[in-house]
């Protein structure tokens, strides 16, 4: 009767800890690219984007039309969210939000990123990517 209930025991732990998909919190280092897409309250716009990491900094393409407009820095993960520092110089023509910076909620499931951010109550801002190196 023991061993069953140690067979028993040892089925459960298994079951628990090998039959859910858990998320991998830590981005790896690669090149993801995907679509950014703005969604104000005049409309959605969207655009092919690409997001360079490594080693803690980033790097993400821009558009002539700044949508997104790009951005270059540091990034961390702090309290679940992704923390990027920009640290480049922009002028005062447009939405500053459409740069990668700032804090942002994320879900990574090891090939998929997504990149999501409520702004100033300006816009809702989407990175849809994939890992493709």
């Amino acid at each position: 009767m023991k061993n069953a209930y140690q067979l028993i025991t040892v089925l459960l732990i298994t079951i628990f800890t090998t039959g859910c998909k858990k998320n991998d919190t830590r981005i790896s280092d690669g090149t993801y690219a995907g679509t950014f897409t703005v969604t104000y309250s005049s409309g959605v716009q969207s655009n092919n984007v690409v997001l360079e990491i490594s080693g803690g900094k980033y790097n993400c393409s821009g558009n002539t039309n700044r949508i997104p407009a790009g951005g270059a820095g540091s990034f961390v993960l702090e309290n679940n969210k992704l923390k990027f520092t920009d640290e480049q110089v922009w002028t005062a023509d447009f939405d500053w939000n459409l740069i990668l910076n700032g804090s942002y909620n994320y879900t990574f499931d090891g090939q998929q990123l997504k990149i999501t951010a409520h702004k100033n109550n300006v816009a809702y801002y989407k990175y849809d990517l994939l890992k493709i190196k």
